[in-house]
């Protein structure tokens, strides 16, 4: 009997072991593409900030970023720190926190939706918070306070969740798929409203509302990163909070209920969370599309369907993808400089393209 239970508690311990090696095994890919990503973003924060009209060396820029940030007493050069600090640190860093903010809300949605091909303005967000800004500076607003458009944008954001929200809800439970038709109608619907209002501005007027439409992050200050670092924060940190439910969504409702997921509850979250952050991104910057759609997809085909690891390298790749792009939008034609939105959309038709390609293709062959 004692030789019996020493064979049984080697065995238990050697599988163990085994399991214990297997977990430690599967950490190394996510870690170490998380860590690879978070090389290449603070490489990504480095280049954008030095390059511009005025080149500066990489090594100084990184010094001034470091003691600024660091509180490091450093002896700078007074021209080199007013261009990194002032100028084009508070752009690239808004850059950062909206491509995060959309690429980390994209693999949310698609893990929502189960859908590949959603976006974080799936439910008509994006063009809510379009529809709020073009009417506070077809009201000249700007003349009054430029922070008016940010905020009428962003009240425009939650406005349309609300309204999505209730057009797919009956009896406590929400239809995912009423969901994405309600978000389909309330986009047409705001569309058709920001084109009526052109009709009646005058062309100065409509220069501001397509450039604010094309996206821009030209002219991004400090103050602009006090407001919106904050609401990308807890919209981003509040989904990765729902790792766990987002994965066993993954699996059918019906089996995430019975696992115990309030699934309801968590479907509301998931939107509002996500609407939070996308309505803080698009109210500083305008509408910048395809971050939400392309990130995710690269990175689950990389670190694989985990929300754990999926939301923070999504939104690792998501800053580096906008802030490179923004870099690209201001020098690639330099002094003219194009809007972001335009660069991520070169860059995101073609890869939507492919998906469409790629899925009908899965159809057809079953």
């Amino acid at each position: 009997m004692g030789t019996g239970r020493v064979v049984t508690g080697a065995a238990t311990a050697a599988t163990e072991a085994r399991a214990r090696g297997r977990s430690g095994a599967a950490l190394i890919r996510p870690v170490a593409l998380l860590a690879g990503l978070a090389v290449l973003l603070a490489a990504s924060v480095v280049v954008a900030t030095a390059i511009g009209t005025v080149q500066l060396p990489y090594g100084e820029t990184a010094r001034v970023v470091l003691a600024k940030a660091l509180g490091l007493p450093w002896a700078l050069d007074a021209t080199y720190e007013a261009i990194v600090w002032n100028v084009r640190l508070p752009r690239v860093l808004a850059a950062g926190a909206v491509g995060l903010a959309l690429a980390v809300c994209g693999a949310a949605m698609q893990g929502l939706f189960k859908n590949p091909l959603a976006s974080p303005d799936i439910l008509g967000v994006s063009s809510g918070g379009a529809l709020g800004a073009v009417v506070g500076i077809f009201l000249g607003w700007p003349l009054v306070n430029p922070w008016l458009v940010p905020a009428a944008a962003f009240a425009g954001a939650l406005v349309t969740l609300v309204i999505v929200y209730a057009l797919a809800t009956r009896g406590g439970r929400t239809d995912m798929a009423a969901l994405l038709l309600a978000g389909v109608a309330v986009s047409s619907f705001a569309g058709a409203i920001i084109a009526l209002l052109y009709h009646f501005v005058e062309d100065g007027v409509l220069r501001q509302i397509v450039y604010w439409l094309m996206g821009n992050l030209g002219g991004k200050r400090w103050e602009h990163l006090a407001v919106l670092t904050p609401l990308v924060a807890a919209g981003c940190v509040g989904l990765w909070l729902l790792s766990r439910e987002l994965n066993l969504l993954m699996g059918g409702e019906d089996d995430a209920r019975a696992l115990g997921v309030p699934v309801e509850r968590t479907k509301r979250l998931v939107m509002v969370l996500a609407s939070l952050a996308t309505g803080a991104a698009v109210s500083v910057t305008g509408v910048i599309g395809f971050v939400g759609l392309i990130v995710p997809h690269i990175v689950r085909l990389l670190i694989g369907p985990d929300h754990r690891w999926l939301l923070p390298a999504s939104g690792l790749l998501g800053a580096s993808f906008l802030i490179l792009a923004d870099l690209l939008a201001r020098t690639a034609f330099s002094p003219v400089e194009l809007r972001t939105g335009i660069v991520t959309a070169l860059a995101g038709v073609p890869f939507f393209l492919y998906l469409l390609a790629k899925r009908r293709e899965m159809v057809r062959w079953g």
